[in-house]
This record gives structure tokens, C-alpha cells and sequence, in this order.
């Protein structure tokens, strides 16, 4: 019991394949600790998305993607929990700004209820609305626009509204693939002034190519390379005293 305490999240030899005996992911084990901001870093095409894709199931929605090894959640195997309910408690920002484009700042909020088929009173709705953009920040930008469309919103504004409607269905976990690498340095900032606001409520998986992002952010660090995991272990610690010759390499910029 004191495990489920310990790590939100159990990796345990994951592996992701795209195609029979090519893996993307090769055998990653790691625990991430309730709270922190864990960065997973290393060049193109080393399997961090893949990796992060597979915490809540995103792969089963591809034909030929086949994962194995075991992905544990609060000590609960995603594997045997309903799909739609791990993605309620490990919800996913992507790279680009994704608000639904038919749909108001408070339609946009309440996306998850609506897909979940969850009914709400209109106080309920009311309030799970401005709860959420207020843990973005951004209440107090929208509050007079609400029933604008999403898309009206500058792209940092809209980032953090893709957050608000990840967070309205209160996570546990939540997994941010590289979700500044198409805002401008301002936007960037104020995303991650509030990922380190938002590890008090949630623990937050995030890829980035960004190593100045890692370092600035993160308690954690994942350096992956060709799809294996070559080093985990406290930010501070990697980027001092990398164990492994090729950490050191990449964040040194003496990659090949």
C-alpha cells in the first residue's frame, strides 16, 4: 500500500511498437513521485511522446500500435481500467493550442462533462468553469467573453484554456507534450510559471526539447535515446552530473 503512496505512476518495462519487432519505446521503468514536474528530454524521434501517449491509452485509438509491460496509476493498472476514465485521470495537453473550434470559452471548459456524457446543474457548470480558468490564470482575461468562441483567444491564451479543460475533470496526472513549442517567449513564460503553480494540485509529465525549459521547471528528469530511458533522476543532479556519457553529450550539444 505504501507504494501507491509513493509513485502516482509506475512505469515497468514499457515498451511501444509501431510495427512487429521495431520498437519505439524499449523497455522503460520509472516512478514518478505525487506533485513534481517530471521533463522528459532527448533528440527527435526517441519515443518521449510515444512514451507519454501510452501513460493514458492514446495509442489504442491506431490500429498496429501495440504496448506492453505495465502502466500503474495510483497502483492500478491502466490497462485494466475503463479507457475514457484513465484519460479523466491522466489528462493530455498537446503541442499546438487545440481549443474545439465550434465551441464558446465555456463550452470549451466543459468539453470533458459533454464527451463523458456527465450532466450538470448550471451552477455546477458555472462554477467548474470559472474554478478552471482561474487555475490558468486566465479567468480574469475571458470572464466578460465567455460565450466566444475559443478560437478568438491569443495562442498563450488559448494553451492555457486547452489546461482549464484538461483540469476540469481534475486529473491526477497531467501529461504535457512540448505545449509551448508553438508560443511566442511571453506566452512560454507565463505556461510555465504555472506549471510550477499547478504541481500543488496535480503531478505533470512533460516532453520538451527545451533544456533550459527542464532545468528551469522540473524536479525529474527523463533522458531518452532510441527509445530506451538511459537516465532518470533529480534535474539538478542530470544536468551537474549526468551518470551516463551520452546525457552528458546531449546536454553538452556534442550529440551527433
Amino acid at each position: 500500500m505504501e507504494d501507491t503512496v509513493k509513485y502516482i505512476l509506475e512505469l515497468k518495462n514499457v515498451s511501444v511498437s509501431y510495427s512487429p519487432g521495431k520498437q519505439a519505446v524499449d523497455n522503460v521503468s520509472a516512478g514518478i513521485q505525487p506533485h513534481t514536474v517530471t521533463a522528459i528530454m532527448g533528440p527527435s524521434g526517441c519515443g518521449k511522446s510515444t512514451l507519454l501517449r501510452a501513460v493514458n491509452r492514446l495509442h489504442e485509438l491506431y490500429r498496429d500500435i501495440r504496448t506492453t509491460g505495465e502502466i500503474l496509476l495510483k497502483g492500478e493498472s491502466v490497462f485494466r481500467m475503463n479507457p475514457m476514465q484513465v484519460r479523466r485521470l491522466a489528462g493530455m495537453v498537446f503541442q499546438r493550442p487545440n481549443p474545439f473550434p465550434t465551441m464558446s470559452v465555456y463550452g470549451n471548459v466543459l468539453a470533458g462533462y459533454k464527451l463523458n456524457n456527465i450532466s450538470l446543474s448550471q451552477a455546477e457548470k458555472d462554477g467548474i468553469v470559472e474554478r478552471s480558468l482561474r487555475s490558468v490564470n486566465l479567468w480574469d482575461e475571458v470572464k466578460d467573453s465567455l460565450n466566444k468562441k475559443g478560437t478568438f483567444l491569443s495562442g498563450g491564451q488559448q494553451q492555457r484554456l486547452c489546461i482549464a479543460r484538461t483540469l476540469a475533470l481534475k486529473p491526477e496526472l497531467l501529461l504535457m507534450d512540448e505545449p509551448t513549442s508553438a508560443l511566442d517567449p511571453i506566452s512560454t513564460a507565463r505556461i510555465e510559471e504555472l506549471i510550477l503553480e499547478l504541481k500543488k494540485q496535480v503531478t505533470i509529465l512533460i516532453v520538451t526539447h527545451n533544456m533550459s525549459q527542464a532545468a528551469r521547471i522540473s524536479d525529474q528528469s527523463m533522458f531518452m535515446y532510441l527509445g530506451e530511458l538511459v537516465e532518470f533522476g533529480p534535474t539538478k543532479q542530470m544536468f551537474t552530473k549526468p551518470r551516463d556519457k551520452r546525457t552528458e553529450d546531449y546536454l553538452t550539444g556534442a550529440f551527433g
